[in-house]
């Protein structure tokens, strides 16, 4: 999928490393860059692809991803805001299924940074009575960095929906996560004695103590990946196993095995945003190759 959308016909040139691409219904800002490669939705200021010069991609893409307007593309880095799973409709939120305004842009020896905004409209109205603006902000270089910035006058729950790219999901670990969780599947609080998180079936929860850092080890790509939670309550780590997966449209067989989420959240502490006092949640990603 990320050769697919690197090699889609340029529709605008913004500067020498940006430009405006069309993926189906979806425009897409498109970075290509010596030292990094990348993509973001305007529909949900959605990041789809990281990939620095050299490495695999940092992020997993379904290639069954849909790119239709108001359908969420299934992989990358999703924005879930004003709340998270389903304590609304859409699930997870307006923000990821409506488009963007691509507000500013600065490329530089390492990388670019982009920045992406967006604010209440009558439509937002109808799903949640506030008004707000909502600044994304992705620097792509060796690093990825995701911040959401949120002004207003309210309370809201949210995530960055990380999507990770991993050679085999049954052969890797999680750390950092804490010893306590809420099982979704059950609905139960759990405690674990468990230093790491292994999937050998469908995972889902949401640790309520995790650490600042998550550490991935990917034996089947021999790399680690590391992730910097900023202004976070929580971590939710999410594959659907096979059975769930069988059942998802938009996941090709057995796509389920090269993808994990750590997902840097709001979710048992939401964020409080007042007059002009933002609030925040951003993560840092970065990928290192080990020599096991």
């Amino acid at each position: 999928m990320n050769d697919k959308i690197f090699a889609l016909p340029v529709a605008k040139q913004i500067s020498p490393s940006i430009s405006q691409r069309n993926m189906d219904e979806l425009p897409l800002i498109v970075i290509s860059h010596p030292k990094v490669r990348g993509a973001i939705s305007l529909q949900g200021a959605h990041l789809v692809a990281w990939q620095p010069k050299g490495q695999e991609p940092g992020l997993w893409l379904s290639k069954k991803a849909v790119f239709k307007a108001g359908t969420a593309i299934r992989g990358g880095i999703p924005i879930c805001w004003p709340w998270f799973g389903s304590a609304g409709t859409p699930s997870h939120g307006f923000a990821r299924v409506l488009l963007w305004e691509f507000s500013a842009h600065n490329e530089h020896e390492n990388g670019v940074t982009l920045t992406f905004t967006l604010r209440d409209s009558e439509y937002t109205h109808k799903l949640w009575p506030h008004d707000f603006t909502l600044i994304a902000r992705f620097k792509l270089c060796e690093t990825c960095e995701v911040e959401l910035e949120t002004y207003g006058n309210y309370q809201a729950t949210g995530a960055l929906h990380t999507y990770l790219n991993v050679g085999d999901v049954n052969q890797i670990s999680v750390s950092g996560l804490g010893k306590r969780f809420i099982d979704v599947i059950t609905g139960k609080k759990q405690y674990t004695t468990e230093e790491y998180l292994i999937f050998n079936d469908r995972i889902d929860r949401v640790y309520t103590e995790p650490e600042d850092f998550s550490l991935i080890r990917d034996k089947s790509l021999k790399r680690t990946i590391e992730i910097y939670h900023y202004h976070h309550s929580d971590v939710v780590c999410w594959n659907p196993g096979a059975a769930l997966s069988d059942n998802m449209q938009d996941i090709c067989d057995k796509g389920y095995k090269n993808m994990v989420c750590v997902e840097t959240a709001r979710i048992n502490k939401p964020l409080m945003t007042q007059d002009d006092s933002p609030a925040h949640i951003s993560v840092t990603i970065r990928c290192r190759k080990d020599n096991w």
